[in-house]
């Protein structure tokens, strides 16, 4: 297996690492000669969660210490490789299964950096890995996939590059991929993908991956690929526009986790949807005012361009429920107000059924990787209301604005179809041990052991 930064096979030279919580270093600190003690104390080094300090040798570190909190998270561990000196290391003492694979995986995304138009400043610390977890390193390639997508500029991550890493991917394990491009999609009836991305000069598309044996459980994962969104003609304003990169994000976590679940070899049936798109301004982009047709036969009303992922998305849910899964889960940077509701870490869940909604949350307790449930408040279904159309994409409210986004989605997916939507920001604002500036996963965890629990159940 090669390693990704971050790690080592080679245990000679290796430094001992002591990993303390504050319940158990008042017992490890008295265990240590007088000199390391008063090297502590000087320090104030207590292990708090967060915290790291070099012992000292004759010759330099002697080992180190650092403070983890919840040993099953892998973010306490993420700090290390960057506030240790970058040396090899080696956990000190036994680990449980469970423990080693969360500081294995706590490990790499602490020392990942997007390296592709610079090199990094420094080096990480080097953990010493004999075996290494499977699962867990599978993990993190594919929050590594993530964060390399989500930073790569449109110039280079516009549909059709989006459109060669799901083909990169299917080629790597073996399914079949499908792209309906350009006027195609009028012919096949995608008419909202079209009507998004047709002012663009690089053509929207609808990209459908296809995997696993069609007696395993049938799963569709959609993801919201607008590779750069300027708003359209309802244009955003400069500090709005700056990252919309990003807003390929929900894209980004669908063929991540897709191709997590093949290289895991989940016995499950994949249908990965993305539709891929530039939300651009020309002189034929969708209009504020004008009736799209979908491929579900509703006809939006566009009260706004800038609500746009959602418009893309409805054909990706119609088309989704015609293959007939047994459920659906999707993922979007859709709206600014789930971040005003919950900040930039919790993304918002939005599910028709209730025990899809339980296993969801139950799986991302057991990952640590939070979601928050919000609400399908139908009553809330008035702010789209249309006086031309079937419905409006927004409407002149701003009230409850993931809300009626989550409303919106729902109205394409097909009665009695369990269905689950994550709105992610898919973003780090600023640098955080572990947590660099720039894209992140966000739930991606915690939907790879709810997929894990539906495939053996």
């Amino acid at each position: 297996m090669t390693l990704p930064a971050g790690f080592t096979a080679a245990r000679d030279g290796a430094l001992p690492l002591y990993l303390l919580d504050r319940t158990t270093f008042p017992a490890w600190r008295a265990a240590q000669p007088a000199a390391v003690q008063a090297w502590l104390d000087a320090h104030g080094f207590d292990a708090a969660p967060g915290s790291a300090l070099p012992l000292p040798g004759e010759r330099g570190p002697a080992g180190a210490a650092i403070g983890i909190g919840d040993a099953l998270d892998p973010f306490a561990y993420a700090h290390a490789p960057l506030a240790l000196p970058p040396l090899a290391w080696h956990a000190a003492g036994p680990l449980e299964p469970a423990a080693r694979a969360a500081l294995e995986l706590g490990w790499g995304l602490g020392s990942y950096r997007f390296a592709r138009y610079r090199t990094p400043p420094r080096a990480p610390a080097r953990l010493v890995v004999e075996e290494g977890d499977a699962e867990a390193f599978a993990l993190l390639a594919a929050c590594t996939r993530v964060r390399d997508l989500v930073n790569t500029p449109t110039e280079h991550m516009g549909p059709a590059e989006l459109e060669a890493v799901a083909q990169e991917i299917a080629t790597a394990h073996g399914a079949r991929i499908e792209v309906i491009a350009g006027d195609d999609l009028l012919a096949r009836n995608f008419p909202a993908i079209h009507a998004v991305g047709r002012a663009s000069h690089r053509a929207p598309r609808l990209i459908a991956l296809h995997w696993g044996e069609a007696s395993h459980p049938h799963v569709a994962l959609v993801g919201k690929g607008v590779c750069f969104d300027t708003g359209g003609l309802d244009i955003k304003p400069a500090d709005g526009m700056r990252n919309m990169k990003k807003d390929m994000g929900g894209a980004a976590h669908a063929l991540a986790l897709a191709e997590l679940v093949m290289a895991r070899r989940l016995p499950l049936r994949l249908t990965v949807l993305v539709p891929a798109v530039e939300n651009a301004i020309g002189p034929n982009a969708f209009r504020p005012g004008e009736v799209i047709a979908t491929r579900a036969g509703i006809g939006v009303e566009i009260d706004n361009t800038d609500a746009e992922g959602r418009v893309i998305l409805c054909d990706a849910l119609a088309y989704a429920g015609e293959q007939r899964p047994a459920f659906v889960l999707d993922f979007a940077t859709l709206t600014g107000a789930a971040r005003i509701a919950l900040g930039p870490d919790l993304p918002a869940l939005y599910a028709n059924d209730e025990t899809l909604a339980a296993d969801w949350l139950a799986a991302a307790e057991r990952t640590r990787d939070p979601l928050w449930r919000m609400p399908l408040w139908r009553p809330y279904w008035r702010y789209l209301t249309s006086g031309i159309a079937d419905i409006a994409n927004g409407g002149p409210s701003k009230m409850a604005g993931s809300i009626t986004a989550a409303l919106y989605l729902e109205r394409f997916v097909p009665a009695g179809l369990p269905w689950a939507h994550l709105d992610v920001y898919a973003w780090n604002d600023s640098d955080r041990p572990g947590r660099p500036a720039g894209g992140e996963a966000q739930g991606l965890r915690a939907a790879f052991e709810l997929l894990k629990r539906r495939a053996t159940a």
